[in-house]
């Protein structure tokens, strides 16, 4: 039995915000202690399959619980392979960390052509059509259950409302760590979209 003093990540989270939440608080230096406790630095990619919603009405939400087991399938073992993990997945959408941002890069082009292969021998309506966006930066991450911050809103309004099958974009913030880490060859393209928070977006190029 769990006594008073054994709290987890979240709940300690909430206990904190319920703290700032007071009238009179000083939410600076709770702010300050919430990112003393949970502040970290990752490479966040964010997984989308492209046209979900809409072939979803066409051919049936069970057609595509198929779909969605097994582009994990494929997809995880990838992750693992360089150094990520899993934080969760939502319907048709990973949300996966990575402590480089060249290795996050890599898997997203491993990942895309490992579903290109595995598209090639399928019907149009059983294709895993991925496309990602990566953010990179401060994060607040609660345990294994959940992470939170800027780059993490951007890297999943690229992966899912910007990015094309087939396609990886990136943020500004991941652009940078890919030139101090001064390892790979990554080519990108300016996008021309601000998401407010990342003004500057990119395409990988492969």
């Amino acid at each position: 039995m769990k006594d008073a003093f054994h709290v987890g990540s979240a709940a300690r989270l909430w206990q904190l915000i319920a703290e700032r939440a007071e009238r009179g608080s000083d939410t600076a230096a709770i702010d300050q202690r919430i990112w003393d406790l949970f502040g970290e630095d990752w490479t966040i990619v964010f997984t989308d399959l492209a046209g979900f919603s809409r072939r979803v009405e066409e051919f049936g939400i069970i057609h595509f619980l198929q779909i969605i087991h097994e582009h994990k399938r494929l997809l995880l073992p990838l992750v693992l392979e360089h150094d990520g993990f899993l934080v969760k997945a939502e319907g048709d959408s990973l949300l996966l960390l990575f402590r480089k941002a060249h290795r996050a890069l890599e898997c997203s082009i491993a990942m895309m052509k490992v579903c290109e292969r595995e598209n090639a021998r399928r019907r149009p309506e059983e294709q895993i059509l991925l496309c990602a966006g990566i953010g990179c930066g401060p994060v607040l991450r609660i345990g294994d259950e959940d992470v939170w911050g800027r780059e993490v809103n951007a890297a999943s309004k690229l992966g899912e409302d910007h990015a094309k099958a087939g396609e990886v974009l990136v943020t500004d913030a991941v652009r940078a760590r890919l030139a101090e880490e001064g390892v790979g060859n990554f080519e990108l393209e300016p996008l021309g979209t601000d998401l407010g928070s990342s003004a500057k977006n990119f395409r990988l190029k492969r």
